[in-house]
Order: structure tokens, then sequence, then C-alpha cells
């Protein structure tokens, strides 16, 4: 792992000096992830295509921005997380540009309907099929979607939601609750 960072960061001052090959390599390195990333929000393969580009595109011109060492001081920011963080923020754009992400509303939630989760929840989704469960979120409404892909398939945690979709955090635990819930429904797990 550590040797693959330093090739990274090799390559990212070789991109800082101007050489498209090392542009090339880093784009090998990411494109999959990203584009898997943008088809999860975006579900649509044509639109993901042109955000992941967008994205790189845009992480090349800012590379100068890029800072390897954490603000908090906790550790490095590795270049592939800041990068999707960009395919993100552009994806949901994308969303809201097209009017395909339902409006995040708070005045519909009331104190008394917030779920709180189990944490034993997982032991459920462990034995179904990856590919049934990713099926049976690209099938959710977009909210619901793209709040469990940032949940469970980016890792982000309920902070970095709220951050990333700029609500609260009581909205962010209860829209990730429901969309858990109907997730459950969908696939028929207890």
């Amino acid at each position: 792992m550590h040797t693959n960072n330093q090739h990274i960061s090799q390559l990212l001052q070789r991109c800082n000096n101007g050489e498209q090959s090392a542009q090339f390599e880093i784009y090998k390195c990411y494109y999959k992830a990203m584009y898997n990333t943008a088809l999860r929000i975006l579900k649509d393969k044509f639109e993901a295509e042109d955000i992941m580009q967008e994205s790189f595109l845009t992480a090349f011109l800012k590379l100068g921005t890029f800072r390897s060492k954490s603000k908090f001081g906790n550790g490095n920011v590795p270049f592939g997380a800041w990068l999707k963080r960009i395919v993100i923020n552009k994806s949901l754009t994308q969303l809201k540009k097209n009017k395909r992400l339902e409006q995040w509303n708070e005045n519909s939630l009331s104190m008394n309907l917030i779920d709180r989760t189990d944490e034993s929840e997982s032991d459920a989704f462990n034995t179904l099929k990856v590919e049934k469960i990713l099926d049976a979120i690209k099938g959710l409404k977009s909210n619901y979607s793209v709040i469990l892909s940032l949940s469970l398939i980016e890792g982000f945690d309920n902070e970095e939601i709220e951050k990333i979709l700029q609500i609260n955090n009581q909205l962010v635990r209860t829209t990730l609750s429901r969309a858990k819930k109907k997730l459950r429904s969908v696939l028929n797990v207890k």
C-alpha cells in the first residue's frame, strides 16, 4: 500500500509539471472506481461517464489545491478520496440540475418518527448477493439511493453525509433509517 501511495504521489508531481502521460496513468488507476461511484448516484451510464470525465478534468485543473495532509492533523488524505469527493459533488449537482433528486424536506419530519437503527442490521444483509442489494438500491427513489450509496457503499459517516448533502444530522439519520427500512422491505429482509 505504501509503495502504491508513493507511486501515486510521484505521478501527481509529474501531473503538476504538466506531463500528460502521468495524467493518463492517474486516470487508469481511478477511472473504474470513479465511474462506478457516479453510476450509483446517477443511474445513467452516459451521465456517469460524462461526470467521471468532468471530475478528472476538474481534478487535474485544481491539482494545486489538493493537500495530501489532513487539515485536522489526523493523517493523510488519499488522492482517490479527494477525487471521489469531486465525483460525488458533481453527480449530486447533476441530479439537482435534472430535478431528479427529491428535495430533502425537514418540515416533513417529526421527532417521534425518527427510527433508531440497530447495528446488527448488517447481519441480515450479509446473506444476500451484492448484485441483488445494488440493484435494489438503484430501484429506490433517488434520495434513498443517494444516501444509501454514500453510507453503505462509499463508507461516509453521517457527519460527512451531512456536509456533502448540506442537510442537518437529524435529517441524515432519519432519511438513512427510512432508506434502510425500504431497502429491507424490497429485499424481503427482516
